[in-house]
């Protein structure tokens, strides 16, 4: 009998599930795809409004109207489709959304999709089956638009949702007393609105630091605020770096941890997102979901007492869609029987001990999923136990090379472009 998969989201992520399911249809039955909003492209469908939709869900989407990609479509891509060749290298939201659709056009995903349709449970049955052995089915209860509500059964879940939709917002002493505007960029669409006005971000990671370029480029006095060594690299006049914000005082004044005092007329937290899976009941499933951590996930991908849940796309400080693509490839082969798991206590001590080595590194526990170098070596192990094509070695040197630049022209690195020559080879285009 074909094996029944549901995936959570229609994001790059939930894309890449489908496709590799629908082409193995000797194993799977098609996939259900379920999706929250009306559209495919998760995080990449850029949606003006902010707050809720019309069902009262919060808006899913942290795009923002100028973001360009900070790393290379060369690198980007799903290894097995490359962007479009005439495109240059960094390319605005609009363009990696087109992409995502001509994914799923020349895939045939779009009949698997169920839009504006809500996962409320995803639950394991434990069955026990011939033998006293147990197999475990999923329930998924859904509902569609109408707020018509079903539950079906799965022999697998790939939870694609994303992590970049609850804003996390760190706890400041005497925030109610700011008289200005308060938000996250979760929320941030466009910076005329801030022209003129003194802003405080919070955060100078990607987002950040970004943000801070666009506002300073209409005219916004802005205050990087960050816990890191001083930023080394040339920023646009308007942005000036501080220490982190402290508290706000009863006069509405920032207050900074080294002692100096701001006025501002806008504080914005570019301070991350929380994992959130409404759906998921994290004790049942032995886990641990706290802001920053999913706990224990055997290889970054599934609970080890429930090993045939997956987790797509989890990590952080990756390239997003090869890490996906090679992450529902080793979830596959564990589902069609090619890859055989080790028990459930030892899974249990591999993830503890790979903890316990980051953390004996200095690694902070809410870091724990961030992956950066880490991830070369992850994506070619997943690679080899599973029998399929690894990255090729582009994909590292161009990501390290970007980095690289990044760091020496936070401003100008977008402007470079990029060819690849073979799996191991690129050059710059003049």
């Amino acid at each position: 009998m074909l094996q029944r998969v549901a995936v959570v989201g229609a994001g790059a992520a939930g894309l890449c599930a489908a496709r590799h399911i629908l082409s193995r249809l000797n194993i799977f039955a098609p996939p259900v795809v379920f999706e929250l909003t009306e559209n495919i492209g998760g995080t990449w469908c850029y949606d003006e409004r902010v707050g809720t939709y019309d069902n009262g869900h919060p808006i899913h989407s942290s795009m923002y109207r100028n973001l360009r990609t900070n790393l290379p479509k060369e690198v980007m891509m799903f290894p097995d489709f490359p962007f479009e060749s005439h495109l240059s290298s960094f390319l605005p939201h609009q363009e990696v959304q087109r992409y995502l659709e001509r994914y799923c056009e020349s895939h045939d995903i779009r009949p698997h999709i169920r839009f504006n349709t809500v996962v409320e449970t995803v639950k394991p049955v434990v069955m026990t089956v011939e033998d006293e052995e147990t197999r475990t089915i999923w329930e998924v209860t859904s509902s569609d638009s109408s707020g018509c509500q079903k539950t079906e059964t799965f022999d697998s879940v790939f939870v694609c949702s994303g992590h970049y939709s609850d804003p996390n917002v760190p706890d400041i002493p005497g925030i109610e007393n700011f008289k200005g505007e308060v938000l996250h960029s979760h929320s941030y669409r466009y910076p005329e609105p801030f022209s003129g006005q003194s802003v405080v971000v919070l955060g100078a990671k990607a987002s950040g630091l970004d943000i801070s370029i666009e506002l300073a480029k209409v005219g916004a006095q802005v205050t990087l605020s960050h816990g890191r060594p001083p930023l080394t690299l040339p920023l646009p006049p308007g942005i000036r770096q501080s220490s982190p914000v402290v508290a706000v005082d009863k006069n509405g004044c920032i207050r900074f941890q080294d002692g100096s005092v701001s006025p501002a007329d806008v504080l914005m937290f570019c301070t991350g997102y929380n994992f959130r899976y409404p759906f998921l009941d994290a004790a049942q499933l032995g886990l641990e979901i706290q802001d920053h951590v999913v706990s224990p996930l055997y290889r970054f991908l599934m609970p080890p007492a429930f090993p045939s849940l997956f987790f797509i796309g989890i990590c952080k400080i990756i390239c997003p869609f090869p890490n996906f693509n090679c992450q529902v490839q080793f979830a596959l082969a564990l589902l069609d029987g090619s890859v055989t798991l080790p028990p459930r206590v030892q899974m249990e001590e591999e993830v503890q001990r790979e903890q316990q080595q980051k953390i004996k590194r200095g690694v902070e526990q809410r870091h724990l999923l961030i992956m950066e170098q880490d991830q070369w070596e992850y994506c070619q192990t997943l690679a080899r136990i599973a029998g399929f094509p690894p990255l090729p070695p582009t994909v590292r040197s161009l990501y390290e090379e970007v980095w690289r630049q990044r760091r020496i022209h936070p401003e100008n690195y977008r402007r470079l472009n990029y060819r690849l020559v073979s799996d191991a080879e690129w050059e710059l285009i003049e």
